[in-house]
């Protein structure tokens, strides 16, 4: 119980009058109508501090410390031999690599990974909080979750990420869900041998999530997935506050890495073999901005990481408001810093970028995108749109319409505006219906389909360049990986390809991936 806890507690009973107190026999008569779920949640909502969305609003100045520490407590370094882990991961690219670092943690305490829920006896939950739909996924398979932790009463359950930092979520979970053990955050992953520990030996729930960021901690163990592409984060951290968006508080403020422990992380990663790099931020390219005795950016981070030879660099996910002049020069060196970009716009109205705190005008982000094409006039364009944002008009839509035509998109992940509650948008009245964003919906995503099949045709007949992945997933027979501007291609080889950079003639075009035949063989994907 925390001293604020006690305050309180004290201030009750201080004010009670023991006139009104209830009689034993009834409290007796009350506990026996009492649910054991409702006992144990009562009982830890006085034990533990929720995580808390005002404090975590607050950006304070305090300095960020870079630790090269981490290590497992010699107690925990065995603990998982002979047992197994599982996670299951939702959300973005940040939360892929968080899984990473979790399942290195865990292999690096003796567990060993496993795809079947019945084997494992620890079952972890990543969790997204960016939509409604995403929570909702969450809490059914947390309820699935409780006929197996009846079979297995030793199986930790823990739910960590973005939703952890909820306070709603975590008071839901105490309240209505005892079989989940473990709740930690976004901020305390490199906790988690200490946190196993607890709910393997303490008879408590576990409940750590941090308002306030932590520190940056360097040498984490990763247990990527495959050989062949990397994540590499280099910030952690938004301090945009789009009034939609509830990243800010469960990521906190920004956080870059040290320019000298990214590069050597390429240089590793380029002498295990590994072929493409993409570099992550919830927004990548405000890297640097908060060094206080550097003007070190995305711009020069990428120009050192040119030079290693690695033959593919990309980075996501950028805000049109941070990129720079310096960055577009250094991307239009080319060589294996790649021209996809990704640039969501969320909307062409500048009305609408305004109510979203976007901190740009239709304008300025067209002005932006002259920019790039003058620089590199083959790039591809790829973006975020969002639609039937609260009091949304036509013709807001229809700018929007516009604009994806404009600047000519090669895709677009598109969505109905979901409200999230602690934003600012989810406090707006709404008098949009839901029959009219979803027709907006359909027909943006039809342009989008169209102008994507229509970027797609230029590649009939020619020889793209290929990092081949594995095998497609719908013919084993087949092929897939990645051109350079990230178009997924399926053609028949050699199983000896996995993992090289191929030339392949493109015979097929679709809306959304291409068929061909590697160069040297003739063989067509049907």
């Amino acid at each position: 119980m925390n001293e604020q806890q006690r305050k309180q507690q004290s201030q009750i009973k201080q004010t009670e009058n023991p006139a009104d107190a209830k009689s034993d026999a009834d409290n007796m008569e009350r506990l026996k109508n009492t649910t054991s779920d409702d006992l144990i949640a009562k009982y830890f909502e006085t034990t533990y501090e929720p995580p808390n969305l005002n404090k975590a609003r607050k950006r304070g100045r305090d300095d960020v410390e870079v630790h090269y520490d981490f290590g497992i407590p010699e107690d925990m370094e065995n603990i998982g031999e002979g047992k197994k882990f599982m996670i299951r991961t939702y959300g973005c690219q940040m939360n892929e690599h968080d899984t990473e670092v979790m399942a290195g943690i865990l292999s690096e305490m003796g567990y060993e990974s496993t795809d079947d829920q019945h084997e494992a006896d620890i079952i972890l939950l990543n969790t997204c909080a960016i939509r409604e739909n995403a929570e909702n996924k969450v809490f059914g398979e947390i309820g699935h979750l409780k006929a197996l932790k009846r079979e297995k009463p030793d199986l930790i359950l823990g739910v960590c990420g973005c939703m952890s930092q909820e306070e709603k979520v975590v008071n839901r979970i105490m309240k209505k869900h005892p079989q989940i053990d473990l709740i930690f955050g976004t901020h305390n992953i490199h906790r988690l041998p200490h946190l196993v520990k607890e709910a393997m030996f303490g008879k408590e729930k576990v409940v750590e999530v941090w308002s306030k960021e932590g520190d940056i901690i360097e040498n984490l163990p990763r247990a990527r997935k495959g050989s062949i592409k990397a994540w590499v984060n280099i910030m952690y951290g938004c301090d945009k506050f789009c009034t939609y968006c509830i990243v800010p508080m469960t990521r906190g403020k920004e956080r870059s890495r040290l320019p000298k422990d990214i590069i050597q992380e390429v240089r590793q990663l380029t002498a295990q073999g590994y072929k493409e790099i993409t570099l992550l931020g919830q927004n990548v390219n405000a890297y640097g901005k908060d060094f206080e005795d550097s003007d070190y950016g995305l711009g020069d981070l990428m120009d050192d990481l040119h030079k290693i030879d690695i033959p593919r660099i990309r980075f996501t996910t950028s805000h049109p408001r941070d990129f720079d002049d310096r960055l577009i020069e250094v991307l239009a060196q080319g060589g294996n810093l790649l021209d996809h970009i990704h640039l969501p716009v969320q909307s062409g109205s500048s009305e609408v970028l305004k109510k979203m705190n976007r901190k740009y005008t239709r304008e300025e982000y067209l002005e932006l995108v002259r920019k790039i094409r003058e620089a590199m006039p083959n790039a591809t364009l790829t973006t975020d749109i969002i639609v039937g944002f609260p009091n949304e008009t036509e013709e807001q839509f229809e700018e929007t319409m516009s604009l994806v035509e404009e600047v000519g998109f090669e895709a677009a992940f598109t969505f109905i505006y979901s409200p999230r509650e602690g934003t600012p948008a989810a406090r707006k009245q709404d008098d949009v219906p839901e029959e009219v964003k979803k027709q907006r919906l359909y027909r943006l995503n039809e342009l989008v389909n169209k102008q994507s099949a229509e970027s797609m045709e230029q590649y009939k007949d020619k020889v793209v360049k290929v990092l081949v992945e594995g095998e497609s997933k719908k013919d084993p027979d087949v092929l897939a990986g990645y051109t350079e501007r990230n178009k997924l291609v399926n053609f028949k080889g050699p199983r000896s390809a996995i993992g090289s950079i191929v030339d392949v003639r493109i015979t097929e075009t679709k809306t959304w991936s291409l068929n061909g035949v590697m160069a040297e063989t003739t063989a067509e994907v049907k």
